[in-house]
């Protein structure tokens, strides 16, 4: 089977969903549909963005024998279910993270993905710039020496101002972490897929900077800023808009990272270093074609990201030559040719580098002992 064989749906219209469907048409696979919160919702969003023809619900998506695969691009509190009814439907599945709202739940999908023999993926995009790849088989072959420390933050400063608003914002929707869920949760994987090495232990601390926040009646667009002349609801805020989080890996090397979604001007910024006894890797979203090596003993280099010159694990999800960037966009379609490769063969490879359940699993036990150790205030153990 080629990918232009594979027929997909994608369950959500938001920003996310929109990205998906973009990425999938870039190699090749037919999405056939689409279903948003409401048919007639959906319907303006297709027009708009245009997305393939909407179905009139979640079931109809799923029943359709003519889709192979379906992503799951909803809000949080949704994914559990979505992602039992598609599995149980026979079909591979996508979905975005979090895999669900706690562990309980991702513990139960993991097994079911197991014992369905489907292909399973979960969305942490972001390992998917080249040059994570890159850094990671760079760790991976001892180029850095033995890693020692893992730093770094991920940034974004949509929600700064007190008339922010988002379903992400409601705890019934989103669950109870806010920033570390949403794009803490990235970083964790990245921290994990580039060292190879599994957080074992969180010291966190998590803060509310915008305590109260006021919002139209009715849903508000991930990233939209403009609530016209609507009257305004107040609402009081628990969940986390920012997070500092020291981390222990399980050989005993250590991190820290900083996750916000409150720090002005910062758009979508990522960044992490890995100091090794030898030496150090740091890449930034910002600058995502460059992989900065340090050394003590010679001049520090600037590896551009060029297949001529990556390993072969990163040069496979390199979509263009060197000099010509790869972005957020290209994420997405690095991701997922690798997930529908697996579909065209009929089922999940062996060791696959794209992130699966087992990962979505691993990420949310990490969270869960976030928000436990900042309750607590100690360190708290990841409990596997």
């Amino acid at each position: 089977m080629s990918l232009s064989d594979i027929r997909a749906g994608v369950i959500g219209v938001g920003f996310i969903g929109v990205a998906h469907v973009e990425a999938l048409r870039r190699i090749g696979v037919d999405v056939v549909g689409v279903v948003g919160s409401s048919p007639e919702r959906a319907r303006v969003k297709a027009e708009a963005a245009n997305l393939p023809p909407v179905y009139d619900s979640v079931d109809a998506l799923v029943a359709d024998p003519d889709i192979d695969v379906i992503h799951v691009a909803s809000p949080n509190h949704v994914h559990a279910e979505q992602v039992r009814a598609v599995l149980g439907s026979g079909k591979h599945v996508v979905c975005e993270k979090p895999l669900a709202l706690d562990s309980a739940d991702t513990a139960d999908l993991l097994e079911r993905a197991r014992a369905s023999g489907l292909v399973n993926a979960v969305c942490f995009n972001i390992r998917f710039y080249p040059n994570c790849h890159q850094a990671r088989s760079m760790v991976a072959a001892g180029e850095i020496g033995d890693p020692r420390f893992i730093t770094g933050s991920y940034l974004q400063d949509w929600l700064l101002m007190e008339t922010d608003w988002n379903w992400r914002l409601v705890p019934e929707q989103a669950g109870g972490l806010r920033a570390v869920a949403d794009i803490g949760s990235h970083w964790l994987d990245l921290a994990q897929f580039i060292s190879g090495r599994r957080v074992t232990g969180v010291m966190a601390d998590l803060h509310t900077f915008v305590d109260v926040r006021k919002h139209p009646e009715g849903p508000v667009e991930t990233f939209a800023t403009d609530t016209g002349d609507r009257e305004l609801i107040e609402e009081s805020m628990e969940s986390d808009d920012a997070a500092s989080i020291m981390l222990e890996f399980e050989d005993g090397t250590r991190g820290l990272v900083a996750v916000s979604q409150v720090s002005a001007g910062r758009k979508n910024s990522v960044s992490i270093e890995v100091d090794g006894s030898e030496s150090a890797l740091s890449w930034f979203s910002e600058t995502p074609d460059h992989l900065w090596v340090g050394h003590r003993g010679r001049p520090n280099e600037i590896l551009q990201r060029d297949p001529a010159l990556a390993s072969p694990d990163a040069a496979r999800v390199i979509g263009y030559p060197g000099g010509h960037v790869e972005g957020y966009p290209d994420t997405f379609r690095a991701l997922f040719k690798e997930v529908y490769e697996d579909v065209a063969r009929g089922g999940p490879s062996e060791d696959p580098t794209y992130p699966t359940f087992a990962d979505g699993h691993d990420v949310v036990l990490v969270t869960e002992a976030v928000a436990r150790s900042s309750h607590d205030k100690r360190w708290t153990a990841v409990q596997r």
